[in-house]
């Protein structure tokens, strides 16, 4: 059922998977082509907001400050499971594989790699500070138009 908690959960995880994918970009090379990086990382955060953070609106103060941390990590989790299985399905596309099993397992060590490389300050930041913003956030919209 569509809320205003949800409607605002989704809002502000996609608002944060706009701007985190920004910041994650810049650490790749200028040539990279990230195609709908973006966009599947936007979709995402309505995602996530929607079902994580939106049904959990109105358990206090202490929860939405809880619910919008892990919202941001769950964000980040799918976000990275997301674009490596991508990745590995365009280096699958030009026979860099030799099985199926290869092939998944590419997907963790693709994921290892960018975590390791978006695991700064900034954007570690960034996710904790936009998620317990969106769960105070929710929590408001919930309380105001019940």
């Amino acid at each position: 059922m569509p809320d205003a908690a949800k409607l605002v959960g989704a809002m502000g995880l996609a608002i944060l998977a706009f701007v985190v994918s920004g910041m994650v970009m810049r650490l790749f090379e200028e040539d990279t082509n990230f195609g709908w990086f973006v966009h599947v990382n936007v979709l995402l955060g309505l995602a996530v907001g929607w079902v994580f953070i939106g049904r959990r609106a109105g358990r206090g103060w202490t929860s939405a400050v809880n619910v919008g941390l892990t919202g941001g990590v769950v964000l980040v989790f799918w976000g990275l499971f997301i674009q490596s299985c991508n990745e590995m399905t365009r280096l699958a596309m030009k026979n860099r594989y030799d099985g199926a099993g290869e092939a998944l397992t590419a997907v963790f060590e693709i994921g290892a790699e960018w975590v390791i490389l978006m695991s700064t300050i900034q954007i570690w930041g960034t996710v904790a500070i936009g998620g317990v913003l969106t769960g105070i956030a929710t929590e408001i919209a919930w309380r105001r138009w019940r």
